[in-house]
């Protein structure tokens, strides 16, 4: 794991990511609903080939930031930078083409489409055809579809999953169901990719190979991971800077071993202990 480094924002990122900039900045990132601050004040950055993690509390705003980062909500205050760009005003799709995808905790899939169908949708933002020949099935469009199976049973085979490509996506058992989903997500080709609670409903064997998999993803397609997550066991081990939100405000930043050890993290999570009563009966 990489040495984490300070940058003039007070954000850290990998030792191998500090001469190049942040895949990923946000500064000053606030939603209100209404009357309620959901998310305030977020200033953070992902390095380019950074495992990140976004951890806190139920209801600290995790996904109210996933949906922020890919323009699902605007932001009421500051902005959002991906590859030194700003998202203001962007769609969803553009910001997807711009180069974040996301995963979410309720897996999203064309269920009654085949799996090699599912990453093809991914692909959309590289493969290129005109009306004329997605009507008339001409020699342009064909070769676009011979393209697009060939890169989309490539992913498939990075998760082993080519021998499914057939399959409907529905009738996946949920492990590979999440492999699908990520799959696709990373078929739009992105810089950084969010995953929102990828180890959700996995039994322990899945959730190393869960950890294996994001390793070879950072690796193979030397790409940021964002991810949420409760299982602090994967966060631990996988994560090399670590963002911890409570009621939608940053309480702690910094390396594992800096959030395992920090008070106001341990009283997020565990509460504050109460001061001992000299007076109070045994």
């Amino acid at each position: 794991m990489s040495k984490m480094v300070p940058l003039p924002s007070k954000s850290i990122v990998p030792e191998r990511d500090v001469d190049k900039p942040p895949i990923l900045e946000t500064n000053h990132l606030g939603i209100d609903f209404g009357g309620l601050t959901a998310v305030d004040d977020l200033t953070l950055a992902v390095g380019r080939t950074e495992i990140a993690g976004l951890i806190g509390p139920n209801g600290a705003g995790k996904t109210t930031v996933f949906n922020l980062l890919t323009n699902v909500y605007q932001p009421t205050r500051g902005d959002i930078m991906l590859d030194g760009v700003s998202t203001a005003k962007k769609t969803t799709a553009q910001v997807n083409r711009m180069g974040i995808a996301r995963t979410f905790q309720n897996i999203r899939l064309f269920n009654d489409m085949t799996v090699l169908d599912n990453v093809k949708v991914g692909l959309h933002n590289s493969i290129k055809e005109n009306l004329a020949c997605s009507i008339t099935h001409l020699f342009g469009y064909r070769k676009n579809e011979r393209k697009a199976d060939k890169e989309a049973m490539e992913f498939l085979d990075f998760f082993n999953m080519a021998d499914l490509a057939n399959a409907q996506a529905g009738s996946l058992p949920y492990g590979a169901q999440r492999r699908l989903e990520i799959a696709r997500a990373l078929a739009t080709h992105p810089g950084i990719i969010l995953l929102d609670e990828p180890a959700a409903g996995m039994n322990p064997s899945e959730t190393a190979e869960l950890m294996e998999n994001i390793r070879r993803i950072r690796d193979n397609f030397s790409i940021a991971v964002m991810l949420i997550e409760h299982d602090m066991n994967l966060v631990m081990n996988i994560c090399e800077g670590i963002c911890v939100l409570d009621h939608g405000k940053v309480i702690a930043k910094g390396t594992p071993d800096e959030i395992k050890s920090n008070p106001k993290v341990i009283e997020a999570y565990l509460g504050k202990k109460k001061e001992a009563n000299p007076d109070a009966e045994n």
